[in-house]
C-alpha cells in the first residue's frame, strides 16, 4: 500500500519512535566517543535533548504536521545538552520552519524539511566540521530531494533517506582520520540515524527489536508533565481554561448501547470545551486530560459511555500564581550591572569558582552537559544587566550560545574549555569596565594557561601513538594524551613533566578529585617542590567525579 503523505498524528508517532529507539541505543553511541575516557555522552546528550522534544510532542492534539513539527523543535530547543544535543535542535528546527503551514506531508515536502534542517544546523556551527552528524544530515538530505523527485511513496522515501544516512556514517572515518584510527564512526551521526531508523520502523508499522514497543501507555500520556519554564512566559489573567481536568470512564455495556464509544468524536467534542486534550482508551476505560473553564461539562460529556472513576481538578491559575511568584519578586529587584554563570562538578571546584567572582555555578560538565534551559534559568537567576558564561567544556559551549541568544540581557560567552581556562578568565574580570572589553580580556588570558587532566580508561584503545588499557589511568594535555600508566600516581608525575617548562612556567594548581588521598596528594606536592624547585605549587581538593586530577601550569 502507497502512502502518500503522513499527517500529524504520523508524524508525532514517528517522533515517539525515534525518541525511544535513541533512547534504547544511547549507550551504545556514548561508547563510540574517540577518546576512551569516561565522558563519551553524545547519545546521553542527544537522548535527553529529544526525549525533551518528544515530551512536548505528546501535549499536541491537533492532527497538523506543522503543529508537531514546532511542539518538537521547542522542547528539543530547551532541553539541547551538549553540541549533539544543540545540532540536533537545529537541524529539527530547520526541519519545522520549512513545513509549519502544513498539514500533511508529502515526500517532496519531508525532502524539503529535511534540507531546511541541514541549512539551519550548519549556520548555527562557527566552523562545520566534516564527518560528523552534519555530515550524515546533509547527505541523506541530499538523498531525500533526489528520491522524493522519483517516489511519492513515504515509506520508500524515508528507506531510501535512512540507507542514504546509514552510507554516509560508514564513510565518516574516511572524512575525519582520529575516527579511522580509532576504528569508530562519528557518534553524533550514529545518533541521527538511530532517529531516522525508529522513523522508518513507525511508518512501516515494525517494532525496533532494541527499542520494544513503540506505543505509550496511556499513563505516560495523560500524566506528561507541565514544564514549569513554559509558565515564564505569560500572565496569569492569560490562561483561557484554567482548570487542569483529568478524569477516567469505565464503561458500561448499556451506556454504550444507547452512545456508541467513537475515540475520535468524542476527542472532537471535547475540544470544544478546552485545550491540552488527551483521550486514550482501550476495551474497558477512557483516559481524558483536558484544561477546561467548565470541567463538570467535560466529565457529563464522559458520562454517557460509563461512571466516572479517579477524578482530578486543579486550579491553574492559583498553580501559575505560585509558579512564577518568586521568580516575578526576583524580576522587580533592581537589576545588577554584571553576573557571572559558570559550569563546574565538585564541591571544593565550586568554591572556587565561588572565591572567584562567580555568582551562580551550574553542576555540570563532562558526563552531565547542563542544558539551554538550566544554563538560562542560572541567568535569570543572576538577575543583572550584562552577564559573561564561562562553560568550562568545549561541548557545552553551544548550549551556553543557544542560551544566550534566548537571553533578555546583554551576555557574552567567554568559551572556556576547562576548569584552568575557566578561572584564569575569571582573574581578569574588571567590573568597572563594559561587557566587550570584559569578554575580551577574560578570553585573552584563556591563552596564558595550560590545562591538563588525569583520567581512566573505560576500554583498550590505540591512539596517538600510544597503548591504552582499560582500566590505567591517562594523561592528558591541552586534549592530547600524552600519559598513560596503570597508577594514577605515575600518570599524574608523567603529565606534570611534560607540561612543566622551568624556564617559562611559575605556578602550577593541582585539584584533586573525589578518588585522591590526602597520603597521594602529599606525596605529589613533594615530587614537584622536588623536581621542580622554582615552581610554586598550590594544591587545592576539588571533590571532582572522573577526573583524578585537575592541572593548571601558568
Amino acid at each position: 500500500m502507497t502512502v502518500r503523505e503522513i499527517n500529524g498524528t504520523k508524524l508525532a508517532e514517528m517522533v515517539l519512535q525515534g525518541a525511544q529507539h535513541l533512547k534504547a541505543n544511547s549507550q551504545m553511541i556514548d561508547a563510540l566517543n574517540v577518546f576512551p575516557v569516561p565522558d563519551g555522552d553524545t547519545g546521553t546528550n542527544m537522548n535527553l535533548s529529544m526525549t525533551s522534544g518528544a515530551e512536548e510532542v505528546k501535549k499536541i492534539t491537533e492532527n497538523h504536521a506543522g503543529a508537531v513539527g514546532q511542539a518538537l523543535a521547542k522542547g528539543l530547543l530547551m532541553g539541547a545538552r551538549g553540541n549533539s544535543g544543540v545540532i540536533l535542535s537545529q537541524l529539527f528546527r530547520g526541519f519545522s520552519k520549512t513545513c509549519e503551514q502544513k498539514e500533511a506531508l508529502t515526500t517532496k515536502d519531508l525532502a524539503e524539511a529535511f534540507q531546511g534542517g541541514v541549512k539551519t544546523a550548519y549556520k548555527a556551527v562557527m566552523k562545520p566540521v566534516e564527518g560528523t552528524i552534519l555530515t550524515v544530515a546533509r547527505e541523506a538530505g541530499e538523498a531525500a530531494e533526489t528520491i522524493a523527485a522519483q517516489e511519492d511513496d513515504v515509506v520508500a522515501f524515508m528507506e531510501g533517506v535512512t540507507n542514504a544516512a546509514k552510507e554516509s556514517l560508514k564513510r565518516t572515518p574516511d572524512l575525519l582520520p582520529v575516527l579511522k584510527e580509532v576504528g569508530v564512526v562519528d557518534s553524533g551521526g550514529q545518533g541521527l540515524l538511530t532517529i531516522y531508523e525508529g522513523f522508518l520502523a513507525n511508518l512501516k508499522g515494525e517494532d525496533m527489536p532494541e527499542a520494544g514497543s513503540s506505543s505509550v501507555s496511556m499513563d505516560e500520556m495523560v500524566n506528561a508533565e507541565h514544564h514549569k519554564s513554559a509558565q515564564d512566559f505569560m500572565e496569569t489573567s492569560e490562561i483561557e481554561f484554567g482548570y487542569c481536568t483529568e478524569f477516567m470512564v469505565k464503561f458500561e455495556q448499556d451506556k454504550l448501547e444507547q452512545n456508541p464509544y467513537d475515540e475520535e468524536q468524542f476527542r472532537e467534542e471535547l475540544s470544544r470545551h478546552g485545550d491540552s486534550l488527551l483521550v486514550v482508551s482501550d476495551e474497558e476505560l477512557i483516559k481524558v486530560h483536558i484544561h477546561a473553564e467548565y470541567p463538570g461539562e467535560t466529565m457529563t460529556l464522559g458520562q454517557r459511555y460509563g461512571s466516572l472513576i479517579n477524578m482530578k481538578i486543579e486550579n491553574m491559575r492559583e498553580q501559575h500564581t505560585s509558579i512564577v511568584g518568586d521568580k516575578k519578586k526576583t524580576k522587580a529587584k533592581e537589576l545588577s550591572e554584571y553576573g557571572i554563570v559558570t559550569v563546574a562538578m565538585g564541591e571544593g571546584v565550586t568554591r572556587l569558582f565561588e572565591s572567584l567572582g562567580a555568582d551562580v555555578v551550574i553542576q555540570g560538565g563532562q558526563t552531565m552537559n547542563p542544558s539551554t534551559k538550566d544554563i538560562s534559568d542560572a541567568i535569570d537567576q543572576v538577575n543583572a544587566k550584562n552577564v559573561l558564561i564561562l562553560p568550562n567544556n568545549k561541548n557545552i559551549t553551544m548550549a551556553a550560545e543557544q542560551a544566550a541568544e534566548l537571553a533578555e540581557a546583554d551576555v557574552k560567552v567567554v568559551a572556556s574549555k576547562t576548569i584552568p581556562q575557566g578561572m584564569s578568565a575569571l582573574l581578569g574580570f574588571n567590573p568597572d569596565t563594559d561587557l566587550q572589553t570584559n569578554y575580551e580580556e577574560m578570553t585573552g588570558l584563556m591563552s596564558q594557561v595550560k590545562s591538563g587532566q588525569v583520567t581512566y580508561a573505560v576500554r583498550d584503545t590505540q591512539i596517538e601513538g600510544l597503548s591504552i588499557e582499560k582500566g590505567h589511568f591517562m594523561g592528558i594535555y591541552e586534549g592530547d594524551i600524552k600519559a598513560t600508566k596503570q597508577s594514577q600516581f605515575e600518570t599524574a608525575k608523567n603529565l606534570l613533566d611534560e607540561m612543566i617548562d622551568e624556564d617559562e612556567d611559575e605556578i602550577v594548581t593541582i585539584i584533586s578529585g573525589e578518588e585522591v588521598s590526602q597520603e597521594e596528594q602529599d606525596e605529589l606536592e613533594a615530587y614537584l617542590e622536588e623536581r621542580f624547585e622554582d615552581i610554586e605549587v598550590e594544591l587545592h581538593y576539588g571533590g571532582q567525579p572522573i577526573y583524578s586530577y585537575i592541572i593548571a601550569v601558568e
